[in-house]
């Protein structure tokens, strides 16, 4: 599978422009955390414009763009691939163990599931995270998945449904495989390419509703970070400021380009997942 991808980003440029993002800004997040905290403070460099000593000027309290912008990468891709992952997992499982098991079972999740899509994420979202006030990554990753499993779980249910009438699987229930046996090596198989869409796809939507949550201040401050940025130069006037368009523009323009490469990225997982979308 990994070569059956690699050969495909190698052949489709806009993939491969895909993969180079998501890498450039990995390694930024990894450099990121590296950096130690920035207590650094000179109101008499507030937003001063682009120069050799700050390539992306600084911010209200002078302290350095371009490493605001380096060390706030870190907690965006931590919180938003945690939440996508607990999204994609929860997703995956109930998905297939609704779809395996069938019958009032699968009637009762798919009911629950239905619920749950009815709910409006991010207003939900923002109502608990302003009762539960923690800067704990995995906390707000959790958070943010609360409702995003729910249509994933739907199709995947949908993918499971089809699979369980194929031969080749009523075959394996008369050999007396297991429920996991099955689950694990018949079912999900068939499903990985889609749940890798899913997870890339969730990122993109988490990184949104995270950097979101920090704009509108719901979220607690915790250190660097890209809606953190946003927040505090909304609040001390960068917009008043030319000088200050840096410091603005800086974290939107990351937002955008991380979005790109990971919604190019996802084309290269397409023919994997839909055969006739291959060309060899």
């Amino acid at each position: 599978m990994i070569r059956g991808l690699w050969r495909i980003i190698r052949r489709d440029r806009q993939a491969m422009a895909g993969f180079c993002i998501i890498m450039f800004f990995l390694g930024m997040a990894i450099v990121g955390s590296l950096l130690p905290p920035d207590y650094y403070e000179n109101p008499l460099q507030q937003y001063q414009g682009i120069s050799w000593h700050h390539l992306l000027g600084t911010d209200y309290i002078g302290r350095d763009t371009l490493r605001e912008i380096i060390a706030g990468s870190t907690p965006v891709l931590i919180v938003a691939v945690l939440a996508s992952s607990i999204s994609t997992f929860v997703g995956l499982a109930i998905g297939l163990s609704s779809g395996l098991v069938g019958g009032f079972i699968d009637a009762l999740i798919m009911r629950i599931t239905d619920i749950v899509l009815t709910i409006p994420g991010l207003p939900l979202t923002i109502v608990i995270v302003s009762f539960i006030h923690s800067t704990n990554p995995v906390v707000l990753a959790l958070i943010l998945s609360v409702t995003g499993w729910a249509g994933f779980a739907r199709s995947v249910r949908s993918q499971a449904l089809s699979i369980a009438r194929r031969e080749y699987l009523e075959a394996a229930k008369v050999q007396g495989l297991t429920f996991v046996n099955i689950l694990t090596k018949q079912l999900f198989p068939n499903i990985g390419s889609y749940a890798a869409m899913s997870f890339l796809l969730g990122i993109t939507g988490a990184i949104y509703a995270e950097v979101g949550l920090f704009l509108l201040g719901v979220a607690p401050f915790s250190g660097s970070n890209w809606g953190v940025m946003l927040n505090l130069g909304m609040a001390n006037g960068a917009m008043l400021t030319p000088s200050s368009a840096p410091y603005m523009f800086a974290p939107m323009f990351c937002i955008v380009l991380l979005q790109v490469g990971f919604v190019l990225f996802t084309r290269a997982l397409e023919p994997m997942f839909n055969p006739r979308l291959r060309t060899s």
